[in-house]
């Protein structure tokens, strides 16, 4: 099982707004969200992060390979996946419809690997 981690700005006065769109995918959309992620196969999970800069979202990811995962959920045409894509661009300004190669993160300290290293 691997892990990817995404950090994404919300537009500047867009964190209410935002915030509805979380509960719109805990309340009316939550079996839509769910059934997206289980057919790509990865569990999601997704941070509120206020910063002096503004805030931010943080996303990570974990499936056995969750950025061909996650790219090929996101360029799902259904409707719920549109909607989503919309939402996205609406609150980040991200068009998620695009291939995300150019975005990446790097794992920089893992401290289970550590532990389990030998000394």
């Amino acid at each position: 099982m691997s892990t990817m981690a995404m950090a994404f700005p919300i537009l500047p006065g867009k964190t209410a707004g935002w915030r509805t769109w979380m509960e719109e995918l805990h309340g009316a959309r939550q079996e839509e969200f769910a059934e997206s992620r289980r057919r790509a196969g990865l569990h999601e999970q997704t941070f509120l992060q206020h910063a002096p800069t503004g805030d931010l979202v943080i996303v990570t990811v974990e499936g056995e390979d969750p950025r061909q995962a996650f790219e090929s959920m996101v360029s799902q045409n259904d409707p719920f996946m549109t909607w989503f894509r919309s939402r996205a661009k609406e609150f980040h300004g991200v068009d998620l419809s695009k291939p995300m190669r150019d975005v990446t993160s790097e794992l920089v300290i893992d401290s289970a690997a550590m532990a389990a290293a030998p000394a």
